[in-house]
């Protein structure tokens, strides 16, 4: 029944994670265009309010024209609309879902104790500070040379080599999908603090400074400029972390803290690209296709480093099928080949003792009960074995591939 009742709490959770993220993303990348698409505006009642930029824009049927103003309006609006529940409701969905997901079970999705032989308060305790620490770095590092000349390329360069660090650490100590997921909710949790402790708080000092009728500080502009601006650099790193879950051959390798890294910087090298590109539109910069060569370089270089070595993948099946007695001479697998794999790999969850989702594969019958989901789990998405936690290599899911697709014989 607890099983039961995780898997509604995990779809109901991921669901509305997924909403409250697209709403925060969405908005952050609408404010980041509109930043960079204002133009000085012609008006000359514009002009005298203190207007710095406007946009003229249609959409849905309907023109707009949205305008900024320099440090403060003249006066405020009866109706002021905050940004900040999105940011908010997507960290406790995105949290909560975490909690379901990893932390609740942790000795089965956090831990590898092939990495750290943790038990699983420890690793859960570890986890969570993964998310503070890094928080309390990257602001520390922002106070401190955010405000300098040049400082947003030293924080830029710092904040980098964090997150290396923070890369090698978590793929060092967890499991290898837990550590991809952990480093986008570590990413996440910042970007969420920046709202909670510097946006939303300068701009409730701007108002406040407005309704008393005391000169506006700049300075929380900019502080919450500077954090913005922050926040849509990691918004694709964030993305690809919590989506790499479903693609094995990125979390499994020996290396994959590295390809962590580089996919999280062809990310940020991407989005660099489309804020500068906004721009570029209006003449204030050259064309940004350096950046987005950066990212497609590094992405293209990843797919052929980690691309599998056919003629090795098929020597390892021959062995497989001459070790099970058989020569595989038709090029078919039948059952006899794919039972040893299956009693090594997926037994210990799958089997008399253990039935994890209520599957069971230590039977013909079963086996061809769930053809179709051992191909999907253990070929396709390549999710199963949990963490590759019983060593599956390359080869046997090949056989496990090869057999699905020439009849899925169990006789």
């Amino acid at each position: 029944m607890e099983s039961y009742v995780l898997d509604w709490l995990n779809l109901l959770l991921r669901w509305a994670h997924v909403i409250t993220a697209i709403a925060w993303i969405g908005s952050s990348f609408y404010f980041v265009f509109l930043d960079s698409s204002l133009t000085p505006p012609e008006d000359d009642n514009l002009k005298k309010q203190g207007v710095s930029g406007e946009l003229w824009a249609v959409h849905g049927g309907g023109f707009y024209h949205p305008v900024k103003f320099a440090v403060r309006p003249p006066q405020l609006p009866k109706h002021l609309h905050w940004f900040y529940w999105e940011s908010y409701s997507t960290w406790l969905t995105g949290f909560s879902l975490f909690t379901v997901s990893y932390l609740w079970s942790a000795g089965t999705y956090l831990i590898d104790k092939s990495k750290m032989d943790w038990l699983p308060w420890q690793a859960v305790t570890v986890a969570i500070l993964f998310l503070a620490v890094f928080w309390l770095a990257y602001d520390l590092i922002c106070r401190r040379f955010g405000q300098r000349k040049n400082g947003d390329a030293m924080v830029g360069a710092l904040v980098f080599g964090l997150v290396c660090v923070a890369s090698w650490l978590a793929c060092h100590w967890f499991a290898g999908r837990a550590a991809f997921l952990l480093m986008g909710a570590m990413l996440a949790t910042s970007m969420s603090a920046n709202v909670a402790h510097w946006i939303i708080p300068g701009q409730r000092k701007v108002v406040a400074a407005i309704k008393a009728g005391d000169p506006v500080d700049p300075i929380h502009g900019m502080r919450g400029k500077q954090r913005s601006v922050h926040n849509t650099y990691f918004t694709l790193p964030v993305l690809f972390a919590m989506l790499s879950g479903h693609y094995s051959f990125t979390y499994t390798h020996p290396q994959n803290w590295l390809i962590l890294i580089a996919m999280m910087l062809a990310g940020a090298a991407i989005r660099q690209f489309f804020v500068l590109r906004h721009g570029f539109k209006l003449g204030r910069n050259p064309h940004p296709w350096r950046y987005a060569a950066v990212g497609v370089t590094v992405v293209l270089a990843l797919m052929v480093w980690l691309a599998p070595k056919p003629e090795a993948v098929q020597n390892n099946i021959k062995s497989i099928a001459a070790d099970a007695g058989s020569t595989s001479s038709t090029g078919k697998i039948g059952y006899a080949i794919l039972q040893p794999i299956l009693a090594q790999r997926c037994y210990q969850c799958h089997g008399a003792q253990v039935q994890m989702k209520n599957v069971r594969l230590d039977s013909a019958e079963q086996v061809k009960r769930h053809a179709q989901a051992i191909y999907q789990q253990a070929v396709v998405s390549k999710i199963m074995p949990m963490n590759n936690a019983t060593g599956i290599s390359e080869a046997e899911r090949m056989v496990i591939k090869t057999w699905f697709e020439t009849g899925a014989k169990t006789d």
